[in-house]
């Protein structure tokens, strides 16, 4: 298993306790409300369920541009801490406001988690596994669920419950947690090179990928630093050279030689002809980066190259037809080849090194574009209803009278209701598993045109059966199976690829600032949703609220058909270019 992997499982620790809490809070507030008497006072009750979010929303604020000045590892370790305080706070909470200070610094670390962790896996992961890596923060989050949610069920079944040792339990695996984030995770390789540690830098990449030759990576990780200065499309037809200047496909003068051998990265190119300018303008001799992208054909075939010192000719003497995307010169050595240079990282010169976060970043036309596609998804996410069905999971259940399901064994309706938690968390699992497996292969686009109907159809029965008087039975099982689907389908799309998108879509040098206001706008969201949820289910029951799900979630479809594009097997830095380019484009269209 490659460093990488090790690292990712490590760090999706953070998302494991995240939904830990969110499980044990939901079961736990059954019984904090008996002891309380919260059971008329359904604000005071989503306080303490919110207050974690309003902590997360806090330290968000600020997370992102700290990140991007001290870096993404000492965060990590702050998270785990914030974890290890609050659950023993939460041991003890002998009233409602020690119990709501503990929730606030769970929540800062929840904060910190949810912000960082997708971010450091992108920026550490290699392309043609990114997305199944950034999968393992939902897959540990579900899985943290089931775990909690299995312990809160044993509890249950107890004559006294305890909540306080329910929510305290919390402090065990963070110490776990906390020592994976002092003596294994690395620093993000991607913001050492931002700090001009490129010593440092390659000597992570090394560990990660398991090899001593990461040249061509640091020479994509410098370049990322500049994104968009003289970046264009171009079309090409690649094939054997010698095939091209037979057929007349291409005459001299037009054509590119490549050089380079992995599939679907950054290509060094020069021109073919004997002397004039190579195609972005730069003077003979000049060395470009270009990404070619062919969509629709596997992955041996993207990347396909004219001619190539040791590279195999594509079989059979085809043509391929790709886009490309020619950015600015990467090298200055008109001799690179032969010199055999270890690459741009070693020979960059310090001062294009980002000394820091620059502001006036976030108003270029391609980060504008890539905020407004982030912060869109992140607020449809929300309003779909996901996390307030998660966290009142047992009590929605119970509404719906999911008990009549399991009296026969003689359980509570409470201890019923949490188990239909517990199997359901536990069915996400598999669902988790097939998204991770066609992230990389079918694409984020893909999964989130796919998904999105299913959980349409889903809160429509939803809405009909609260709606319709069909029976105590068949209510009840009608609630159970479209809640299950709901999950299922919700993990497999629009749970773990927003934050994904979010993760790939930022250049390097304000990466952080920027997924810090798309977690804003996710906290903000949360908070909302979950707060009010007690109050809409009282005033206008399950059926308006699953109904307004329903239209968030066609309003959801809509906006990732027109704005979200496909960033599969793209290295982050030409993922950051194409918004660039794309939003230069319109610019110039409506000029």
């Amino acid at each position: 298993m490659s460093g990488a992997v090790l690292v990712a499982i490590a760090a999706s620790i953070g998302n494991l306790l995240q939904g830990w809490d969110n499980a044990t809070i939901a079961g736990a507030v059954l019984y904090i409300k008996k002891e309380f008497s919260l059971e008329t006072q359904p604000l005071i009750e989503g306080l303490i369920v919110a207050m974690s979010l309003i902590g997360a929303t806090v330290i968000t604020t600020f997370s992102g541009a700290v990140a991007d000045a001290v870096g993404r590892r000492p965060l990590l370790i702050a998270s785990s801490v914030l974890y290890f305080v609050s659950g023993l706070v939460m041991l003890w909470a002998p009233n409602v406001y020690v119990l709501l200070l503990a929730r606030l610094i769970d929540g800062f670390g929840i904060g910190l988690a949810v912000t960082l962790v997708p971010l450091y896996i992108s920026e550490t992961a290699p392309t043609d596994i990114r997305g199944l890596l950034n999968t393992l923060p939902q897959f540990s989050g579900s899985g943290g669920m089931f775990l909690s949610y299995c312990m809160v069920f044993t509890m249950s079944l107890m004559p006294q419950p305890d909540w306080r040792i329910m929510l305290g339990v919390l402090s065990i695996p963070s110490l776990m947690y906390f020592a994976l984030t002092v003596f294994y995770l690395p620093e993000s390789p991607r913001w050492l090179v931002s700090k001009g540690r490129m010593a440092e830098a390659k000597r992570v990449l090394q560990g990660l990928r398991g090899r001593e030759d990461v040249s061509g990576e640091m020479a994509l990780l410098v370049e990322g630093l500049g994104v968009g200065k003289d970046t264009h499309f171009e079309e090409y037809i690649i094939g054997p050279d010698d095939e091209l200047a037979d057929d007349g496909l291409a005459p001299d003068e037009e054509k590119l030689k490549l050089y380079g051998a992995e599939e679907g990265v950054s290509w060094i190119a020069r021109p073919v002809r004997g002397g004039g300018q190579s195609a972005d303008g730069q003077k003979e001799g000049g060395f470009q980066r270009i990404y070619l992208h062919e969509e629709g054909v596997s992955g041996d075939r993207r990347g396909s190259i004219l001619s190539m010192p040791g590279g195999d000719i594509p079989p059979g003497g085809e043509y391929i037809q790709a886009a490309a995307l020619v950015s600015q010169p990467a090298l200055y050595s008109k001799d690179l080849i032969e010199q055999q240079l270890a690459g741009p990282a070693m020979v960059h010169p310090s001062e294009a090194v980002a000394k820091g976060t620059k502001w006036a970043e976030l108003f270029e036309p391609g980060v504008k574009h890539a905020l407004f596609v982030g912060i869109g998804l992140q607020i449809l996410q929300q309003f779909a209803g996901i996390n307030g069905v998660l966290y009142y999971t047992p009590q929605i259940l119970e509404q719906a009278g999911v008990g009549v399901l399991l009296s026969n064994i003689g359980l509570s309706s409470s201890s019923a209701s949490i188990l239909i938690s517990a199997l359901t968390t536990l069915l996400m699992l598999p669902s988790i598993g097939i998204a991770m497996r066609l992230m990389d292969m079918s694409g984020r686009r893909f999964l989130l045109l796919s998904t999105i109907p299913v959980l349409i159809v889903a809160l429509a029965v939803l809405v009909l059966v609260n709606v319709l008087d069909v029976g105590t039975m068949v209510h009840a099982a009608l609630s159970t199976i479209s809640v299950i689907v709901y999950f299922c389908f919700f993990v497999m799309g629009f749970g773990p690829i927003p934050n994904i998108l979010c993760a790939e879509i930022f250049p390097t040098s304000v990466r952080g600032i920027c997924i810090a206001i798309c977690a804003l706008t996710f906290w903000i969201g949360d908070i909302i949703v979950t707060y009010t949820l007690p109050v809409m289910l009282n005033a206008i029951g399950l059926a308006g609220v699953f109904g307004i799900y329903a239209i968030v979630c066609v309003l959801a479809f809509v906006f990732v058909y027109m704005k979200v594009p496909e960033t599969k097997g793209m290295p982050l830095e030409v993922i950051t270019e194409f918004f660039s380019v794309g939003a230069k484009q319109g610019k110039e269209a409506t000029d």
